[in-house]
């Protein structure tokens, strides 16, 4: 069997470890697509925190605390750049993840792509299973706000991480996306598969970007595969993160139910052919989707893999 997910941020690298333990119990192969709107070049690096986040949290080196970055990191580089007073000072580098970004940069640098990095920094990190960005080309989402008085578009990053999402808020764009073509390997994959999944992750700001690359989108809409989501809204709360205000941006309920509609239903060019909720949302329905309930909190690797089970039986390629 061959699996397809589309997937970023901490909730999408957590599904993926379920997604893996399910995978080596069937012997099926998996390829995790990962959004890249999210990276961002500071201070001369270029830092792609989705692709980051899968990575170390399938190689045993996440933070658990955190839920982000390297574990036993360290930030002399972050207080070595503040004493200089050099910006952004809402940014911080860790030590350990600085390192992975000069590698990924000096090889960007060298003319390969951002698909061949990846694959080489997995070398290290043995995910069990390939890991590929959307795109090789920029693709970066940014916000349209209301700061000091203007209204301007800053970088996601920025909205998220300096403001954290508390500012008059009005769109979201993803900036190069209508340019953009699938990563190497990516039409491949969803070409082979036998489902593609979408991770428990933001509608908004993790999954649109993936879905904003044309050809991406017809190959996932316009497949064979049958398309099965996971989700991110519990109980009409985000598992972790802020889409409840990506949602609130764009006029969704934050619910099973909004995130489902938001999607839509392939039938209608949508995007889901079934849609795994929670217990606690049990009865949600999403006109022309298959709706299943279940347990979706991600306590463990055990549990997580029984939510993939359970998608896989919606799929009806269990």
């Amino acid at each position: 069997m061959r699996i397809v997910v589309l997937t970023g941020g901490i909730g999408g690298a957590r599904f993926l470890v379920g997604v893996r333990a399910h995978a080596r119990r069937i012997g099926a192969d998996v390829t995790a697509v990962v959004n890249v709107g999210d990276d961002v070049r500071l201070h001369g690096l270029q830092i792609c925190p989705d692709l980051d986040s899968v990575m170390y949290t399938l190689g045993g080196a996440a933070d658990p605390e955190r839920g982000w970055g390297r574990v036993g990191e360290t930030w002399v580089v972050k207080e070595e750049l503040a004493r200089y007073g050099a910006e952004p000072s809402w940014f911080g580098l860790g030590d350990k993840d600085t390192a992975t970004h000069l590698v990924r940069t000096t090889m960007l640098n060298a003319g390969y792509p951002l698909s061949a990095v990846t694959a080489a920094l997995c070398e290290r990190w043995q995910p069990g299973l390939t890991l590929l960005p959307a795109t090789d080309d920029r693709l970066e989402t940014h916000v349209v706000v209301d700061v000091d008085g203007e209204r301007k578009a800053i970088h996601f990053q920025e909205w998220w991480v300096r403001h954290r999402g508390a500012v008059p808020t009005h769109r979201f764009v993803f900036v190069g996306a209508e340019a953009a073509k699938p990563a190497a390997g990516v039409l491949e994959a969803i070409g082979s598969a036998d489902v593609v999944l979408v991770a428990p992750s933001n509608p908004v700001v993790s999954i649109a970007p993936i879905l904003a690359v044309p050809l991406l989108k017809e190959a996932v809409l316009d497949g064979p595969a049958p398309v099965v989501g996971v989700s991110p809204i519990i109980g009409g709360a985000p598992v972790r993160g802020m889409a409840d205000r990506c949602l609130a941006t764009l006029g969704v309920e934050v619910s099973a139910a909004g995130v489902g509609g938001l999607y839509g239903a392939r039938a209608d060019r949508g995007l889901l052919d079934g849609w795994l909720v929670d217990t606690t949302d049990e009865g949600t329905a999403i006109p022309g989707v298959t709706t299943r309930a279940v347990p979706l909190w991600m306590r463990d690797e055990d549990a997580t893999a029984a939510m993939v089970t359970a998608a896989l039986e919606l799929a009806g390629v269990a």
